[in-house]
C-alpha cells in the first residue's frame, strides 16, 4: 500500500518550535518513503480555535517548504462523516447515550471507593451502559471492551494499556454537541487513507482508544511513530498552553535548520536517520 502520512495541527495559535519539529518529522518520513504528505486542520473543538490561526499555520508551513501534496482539509467541514460513523457505532452496540455530568462521575467513583487516575482524569464507571433511567442524554460514549490493548510503535516498541480500567468508556460526542478528537481523528485517517502517523510522544496515550475505534468501525490500522517532544527551559513540553513563542519566520531557512537540529538531538541515541530514513540526510544537506 502506498505511503500516506499527515500533519494535523489544531489552530489554537501559530506554529511554535515544537509543532514545527513535529511537522518536519512527519514530512521527512513521508519523503523517505516516497509517499504522500497531507495537512489536516483539526478544528473540531471550535471554542479553542483562534480565528485566522489555520491560515497562519498554512503560511508558516509554506514558508518552510513543507507543502502538502493534496489540498488541506478542515475537520469543521467534515462533521457529517463523524455523525454517520457515530450512528453506525450506536447501531452496532459499540456506543451509547450518557446522561452523566463530571460531578455525577466523580460522585459515582467516590461511592465505589475509587480514586481519580491518570493525572486527575475521571475514569468513567459505566453508569449509563444500562440506560439513562429517564434522564436526558448529554453525550455519547464508546463501550470499551475488557482486556489489554497491545500495539507496536515504530520508535519505542510495544505498548500495553487496559483502556477499560485506565480510561473507561470515553466520549465520542460531547454534551455541547461537538465531536470528540478520538472519533474525528479515526474517521479522518480512514477517509484520507492514512497509512502512517508520525506525531508527538504526548499522544501515545490516545493511541489505544483510536485502535479500539478502528477495530469497531473495521478501519485499517496505520503504523505509528511517536517522536520525542521538544522541551522548554522549564523541562515541560513546549506548547501554546505554556506560552511557547511562534516560529520566527523572518528567516525560514534558519527556522527549519533549528527544527532539524532539535529533532536530531531529541532522537540522539535512537538514530534520526534510522527513524525517518535517508530523506533526513538529504534535507540536512540543504541546511549545513
Amino acid at each position: 500500500m502506498a505511503y500516506r502520512g499527515r500533519f494535523a495541527p489544531s489552530p489554537t495559535g501559530p506554529l511554535h518550535a515544537g509543532s514545527l519539529v513535529a511537522a518536519l518529522a512527519s514530512w521527512l518520513d513521508a519523503r523517505a518513503h516516497r509517499g504522500t504528505w497531507l495537512v489536516r486542520i483539526e478544528d473540531v473543538d471550535h471554542p479553542r480555535c483562534v480565528p485566522g490561526a489555520d491560515e497562519e499555520i498554512l503560511r508558516q508551513l509554506a514558508a518552510c517548504g513543507l507543502l502538502p501534496d493534496e489540498p488541506p482539509v478542515w475537520q469543521s467541514r467534515r462533521e457529517a462523516l463523524y455523525q454517520a460513523d457515530l450512528d453506525r457505532l450506536v447501531a452496532q452496540g459499540h456506543a451509547y447515550a450518557c446522561a452523566c455530568s463530571r460531578k455525577d462521575i466523580a460522585l459515582a467513583l467516590m461511592a465505589q471507593g475509587r480514586a481519580r487516575e491518570r493525572n486527575a482524569e475521571l475514569v468513567y464507571p459505566g453508569t449509563c451502559r444500562g440506560g439513562l433511567h429517564g434522564k436526558p442524554p448529554r453525550a455519547w460514549r464508546f463501550h470499551v471492551p475488557e482486556g489489554t490493548v497491545a500495539w507496536t510503535d515504530r520508535r519505542v516498541g510495544v505498548h500495553l494499556q487496559d483502556v477499560a480500567r485506565e480510561v473507561g468508556d470515553f466520549v465520542l460526542k460531547r454534551a455541547d454537541g461537538l465531536f470528540a478528537y478520538q472519533l474525528a481523528v479515526v474517521v479522518d485517517d480512514a477517509a484520507q487513507g492514512i497509512t502512517h502517523v508520525v506525531r508527538g510522544e504526548d499522544l501515545v496515550d490516545n493511541t489505544p482508544r483510536q485502535l479500539l475505534l478502528q477495530r469497531a468501525l473495521a478501519y485499517p490500522q496505520p503504523a505509528y511513530l511517536h517522536a520525542p517532544l521538544v522541551m522548554g527551559p522549564n523541562q515541560e513540553k513546549l506548547s501554546k498552553q505554556n506560552g511557547a513563542a511562534p516560529v520566527d519566520l523572518r528567516e525560514p531557512r534558519a527556522a527549519v535548520k533549528q527544527a532539524l537540529s532539535v529533532l536530531g538531538l531529541a532522537c540522539e541515541g535512537e538514530g534520526l536517520h534510522a527513524l525517518l530514513g535517508s530523506a533526513t540526510r538529504a534535507w540536512a544537506a540543504r541546511y549545513p
